[in-house]
């Protein structure tokens, strides 16, 4: 037996997790499923499952060509055809086999008479939102409509992520250089001058003495410290995706200077997007809420969704709710507060959105070009740190001789 963490949703929409034990994950989902609930997500809990390393091996589709299937099945969809039809198409096309097969599984259950929102449900794989938006353009009769402005969303995200991810190139290789050449001076310079004074003889300056044990321990246990490192990324890793780490890491991340609020208005510009998108296809405002709550990275603001969703069901305003939040920006408030007496909430928050996707990419320009700095400054402390600390002996033997003479 062992134990799974299972994050799963009512009927309702209501996220929430719980530890289940159980011979294999497939034993979780049937007993769940049998009480009516919806799995999200399973993840072994321990390190050991069955005597194997419990290493997830769950798979994601990628953005990409995700937002092309969806382009195509609007074509399709759009042309006439039926969805049966498309599928079948559209899986033939797919060049990922774990892709294909998730298509090849929602065509068998749509031919079964399953809704292409239930469908998709159950592959415990697709976003939340997805299957959500998919729904709302069933019950509204309008899927070709919905699912494009899911698209355009999808468009939206994957266009706004490599700017970002493009923007963040130069300091990551920033900080791989510094880590490489540093690895190259403590293992492999270091100790060739402890070779040179060990020749040589004589007191060392304590600077020196430092440096050299450091060079010396560094390798000859290098490759237990890379595995002790791994060992612990790995364990960082798995409590990460703890409810209680997930939170901590996100209170921290939240609380950087300069970064914490570009990473909070990063979350308030997809949550805007997110629910500008389903609003827009016809679902309720609660059920949309929810189902933003459930998509959003960020745990604190996914809680303050979950808190305001609660507020709107007993007749608060959505703006209101927010700002009791204390998470969300008074601007973004304020504009949703426009968009909700004026009627117009769902191009409102699409406004929010866009203003937000472009702060946060003017924000992290600003702190990126004071980073970049910063890592060249440390970058040469620490070089300059070494090779003071290795060629402070020679200055004095050359001054004493000097002196000498």
């Amino acid at each position: 037996m062992a134990e799974y963490m299972i994050r799963m949703a009512d009927e309702r929409g209501h996220v929430s997790e719980q530890i289940e034990t159980a011979r294999s994950e497939a034993e979780v989902r049937e007993r769940l499923s049998q009480q009516g609930m919806v799995v999200v997500n399973i993840r072994p809990r321990g390190v050991m499952v069955g005597g194997k390393l419990a290493i997830p091996t769950r798979r994601r589709i990628k953005l990409g060509p995700f937002v092309i299937f969806n382009q195509q099945m609007v074509t399709l969809l759009k042309a006439g055809l039926p969805i049966l039809t498309a599928l079948d198409l559209l899986g033939k096309q797919q060049k990922d086999p774990f892709f294909r097969k998730l298509l090849q599984d929602v065509r068998a259950r749509v031919k079964s008479g399953e809704l292409l929102s239930e469908a998709v449900e159950h592959q415990f794989v697709f976003p939340k939102l997805y299957s959500t938006t998919l729904l709302a353009g069933e019950k509204s009769g309008n899927l070709e409509e919905v699912l494009a402005r899911f698209v355009h969303f999808q468009r939206m995200t994957l266009s706004f992520r490599k700017k970002l991810k493009a923007s963040l190139i130069y300091p990551t290789l920033l900080i791989g250089m510094v880590i490489i050449m540093l690895t190259f001076l403590i293992t492999f310079v270091v100790p060739r001058f402890a070779d040179l004074y060990d020749t040589l003889g004589g007191q060392l300056p304590g600077i020196t003495q430092f440096m050299l044990a450091l060079g010396k321990g560094a390798q000859k246990y290098l490759f237990v410290f890379l595995g002790g490192v791994a060992l612990a990324g790995y364990g960082l890793w798995r409590w990460a995706h703890t409810e209680k780490g997930a939170l901590l890491i996100d209170r921290v991340r939240t609380a950087l200077p300069m970064l914490g609020m570009i990473w909070v208005k990063y979350q308030v510009s997809m949550f805007a997007r997110m629910m500008s998108t389903l609003l827009a296809g016809g679902l309720p405002l609660v059920p949309a809420l929810e189902t933003a709550g459930a998509s959003i990275q960020s745990r604190e603001v996914a809680m303050a969704v979950t808190k305001a969703s609660q507020r709107v069901r007993e007749g608060q305003p959505l703006a209101r709710s927010l700002l009791e939040s204390k998470k969300f920006p008074e601007l973004s408030v304020e504009m949703i507060e426009v968009g909700e007496s004026t009627g117009a909430l769902p191009q409102m928050l699409a406004s929010v959105a866009d203003f937000y996707e472009e702060d946060v990419e003017n924000a992290l320009t600003a702190a990126l070009s004071l980073i970049e700095p910063a890592i060249l400054i440390f970058m040469a402390f620490i070089v300059g740190f070494v090779l003071i600390s290795l060629y402070l002996p020679i200055f004095k033997l050359g001054a004493s001789g000097m002196a000498g003479g």
